[in-house]
């Protein structure tokens, strides 16, 4: 998406947060992939600035109350935004433009539809966190704009898919069966 759309897309959604949010907001931004090391390529991340004063602690206390004052008006925005931008994750409310700042993010991220959420549904996949460095986000991108994955954790599950693969993988099994049984001899 060029930059004359996403500056488009962001002027519409800061008249709609400025209409739920009288006065409670600073600014919009609408992010693309490489503007923040979380969004995945194809993917945009709304987030909104709110009012708050300078110091963590109080811009903490914005956010608290921001939720409290308008938990609704978010939840159904966050909802409106999927439908009007399904390629837009959750929005984000920070309380500062700094990067290391307090944020809200309501929900996990997860699109109904996708293989995560229903896995947390039916349990059959473990969820897993990991912070990576820019070589690994990378990599995983890579996989992405190559089409062989739709997401980072596809991915990270297609990599993992390769490894199992390979005839070295099982002998590193047996051995960590061999040394866990060798574990319950001591």
């Amino acid at each position: 998406m060029d930059q004359a759309a996403v500056d488009h897309i962001e002027q519409q959604i800061d008249g709609e947060v400025n209409k739920r949010f009288p006065g409670a907001v600073r600014r919009v931004a609408v992010l693309r992939y490489g503007d923040d090391p979380v969004i995945e390529p194809g993917g945009l991340l709304v987030r909104v600035i709110i009012e708050a004063p300078e110091g963590r602690q109080g811009q903490q206390e914005a956010l608290e109350a921001f939720e409290k004052a308008h938990g609704p008006a978010i939840k159904q925005f966050r909802h409106d935004l999927s439908a009007q931008l399904p390629e837009a994750g959750p929005p984000e409310f920070r309380a500062s433009d700094a990067g290391d700042g307090p944020r809200l993010v309501l929900g996990d991220g997860r699109s109904r539809g996708s293989l995560e959420a229903r896995a947390l549904e039916g349990g059959e996949l473990t969820p897993v966190m990991a912070r990576l460095g820019p070589a690994d986000l990378e990599t995983l991108d890579a996989l992405i704009t190559a089409g062989i994955a739709a997401s980072r954790a596809e991915a990270v599950r297609w990599a993992l898919a390769r490894i199992r693969e390979r005839p070295a993988y099982a002998q590193l099994r047996e051995r960590a069966r061999e040394i866990e049984r060798l574990k319950t001899e001591f």
